[in-house]
């Protein structure tokens, strides 16, 4: 954990590092409420010099005409290159996220085989004939759609750029990525990685800014082929009707309220486990938190009390991020952490009842002495009903709060689960935890989620297909169905009938009345 963060990061301009001409970008370290660095912002002008050099470089065929197995092996050094950076990423991530190392670390240990996969996609992707009538040969290929927009979000930063930035590149696309203001830095860095692993200039560059300025210019832009999305509901309406009026390429995951389903048939403390980790890793920031804690009514109050003892042991380690046994970080900024307080204050005053947490952790030292007030920390917090208060009616219920606070309902039928489970305008994230399989299957087909996990949770890979129905977004990433996004189908139809068959049938203002073809 040697890697010193810089005090000025300027942007990725076409393979360069370029001073932003846009208002600096303060970078938070949101486990101590300080600056620890300054990011150079992209302005409008240098989004359209950005776009027309990716534009330029995909117009020459550098990288969008390379053949796949060439750009699968770029792919794959950047893949060793990266693995060989991971703990300093780590640290890069951990300062400007305040997530823990040891939960960073973890996670950037596994990135790179999005690149592997992605190039083991661009080496084996296979055209197709189509059976047609008469002596034709249509034949499809598949060809890059151009330069697309990666928009990513705070919570995931090389996580959820690389999602997207792999299987763009891959396709052969030149890409533009804009990075949350809130945690640009380590996607700086990633851009040098690539350039370092054979990625020609011009293909990928990274420009940090705010949505309002750079963001809004870069997806406006009508060259933009393809917008790739991850953000909140909100967000993704204002840009999907922006990318529409331009007729651009749009997948986007957005907003979240899993449910998580706990049959009365499990083992407690399995299912403890799992939906803590699914709802207080990264803090609760994930769009697939569990959020929503459905538990059958004869386990609900074993549940309730395992789960507040596991509360209690996770506040009880929350400090540094850099303490290998701190479990929990803080929020991301000091907005974030509102929109939590303003939530959980709702619940307090529709009379919920607040099982443990439910306060910022103020005048409070955690690990190694660490000022836990400095930073923006928030304990593991679960809200329950009463007998007056029915809690799927809270605010918290139905609004994503973005942090570590559950609610929990009891239910007594399978049918019950399935109408509370999908009591949402979302659906992204779910789980069941049940040991009847049949059961599993029944209710995995009837939640109304993109992505259901039975007993486990926040399961993801490269190969896997990741996305939502409702409010939670379009689209999907990761798989085949991500790389095919980044592609664009051409039916090619040769002739191969001889001269004499194509006077005889081609001539459709022939003088003569003979069989002609047609279509």
């Amino acid at each position: 954990m040697s890697y010193t963060v810089k005090e000025s990061y300027p942007i990725w301009l076409a393979g360069k590092e370029v001073q932003g001409q846009a208002e600096r970008i303060p970078i938070e370290d949101p486990a101590t409420g300080e600056i620890i660095a300054y990011c150079n912002a992209a302005s409008p002008a240098q989004v359209a010099e950005a776009i027309t050099e990716a534009q330029r470089v995909f117009d020459a065929g550098t990288w969008s005409r390379k053949a796949p197995a060439d750009r699968a092996a770029v792919l794959s050094e950047i893949s060793r290159q990266f693995q060989a950076k991971v703990k300093d990423l780590a640290v890069l991530e951990s300062k400007q996220t305040g997530r823990p190392y040891r939960e960073m670390s973890t996670q950037l240990g596994r990135l790179h085989e999005w690149f592997d996969y992605a190039a083991a996609l661009a080496r084996t992707e296979e055209g197709s004939t189509q059976p047609v009538r008469g002596n034709l040969l249509n034949y499809v290929r598949r060809e890059p759609l151009g330069v697309c927009a990666l928009v990513s979000s705070f919570n995931h930063p090389l996580l959820i750029s690389i999602k997207k930035l792999a299987f763009a590149l891959a396709a052969g696309n030149s890409v533009i990525l804009k990075p949350s203001e809130l945690a640009p830095l380590s996607t700086l860095e990633l851009a040098k990685i690539a350039q370092s692993a054979g990625l020609p200039d011009g293909v990928f560059s990274v420009l940090p800014g705010y949505g309002l300025t750079t963001g809004k210019a870069l997806v406006s832009d009508p060259r933009i082929k393809k917008v790739d999305l991850t953000g909140g509901t909100a967000g993704g309406r204002a840009i999907g009707e922006i990318v529409g009026r331009n007729l651009t390429s749009y997948t986007a995951e957005l907003g979240g309220k899993a449910p998580i389903v706990v049959f009365a048939n499990t083992d407690l403390e399995i299912a403890v486990n799992g939906v803590a980790f699914a709802s207080f890793i990264a803090s609760g920031q994930t769009c697939v938190a569990g959020t929503r804690i459905i538990v059958q009514q004869p386990i609900f109050d074993s549940f309730l009390s395992l789960l507040t003892a596991k509360c209690a042991s996770i506040t009880s380690r929350i400090g540094s991020p850099f303490n290998k046994s701190s479990m929990m970080g803080p929020i991301i900024s000091a907005k974030q952490l509102e929109i939590v307080e303003v939530l959980v204050e709702s619940a307090k005053k529709d009379g919920a009842r607040i099982v443990c947490g439910g306060e910022r952790m103020k005048g409070k030292s955690g690990l190694d002495g660490h000022d836990l007030s400095a930073g923006y920390f928030y304990p593991p917090t679960l809200i329950t009903g009463t007998s007056t208060v029915d809690a799927t009616k809270l605010r918290i219920w139905r609004e994503e709060a973005f942090g570590p606070v559950l609610v929990i309902v009891p239910f007594h039928t399978e049918e019950e689960a399935i109408k509370l489970a999908n009591d949402s305008e979302y659906g992204l994230g779910s789980a069941i935890w049940t040991r009847d399989g049949a059961q599993a299957i029944r209710v995995s087909n009837a939640l109304e989620h993109g992505l259901v996990w039975v007993n486990t949770h926040h399961r993801n890979d490269p190969s896997s297909p990741w996305g939502g129905y409702k409010n939670s977004g379009v689209g999907r990433e990761n798989g085949h169905e991500a790389y095919r996004s980044y592609t664009q189908s051409k039916s090619v139809i040769v002739n191969f009938a001889t001269e004499d068959e194509s006077r005889t049938m081609d001539d459709w203002f022939r003088e003569e009345d003979r069989e002609v073809r047609y279509g």
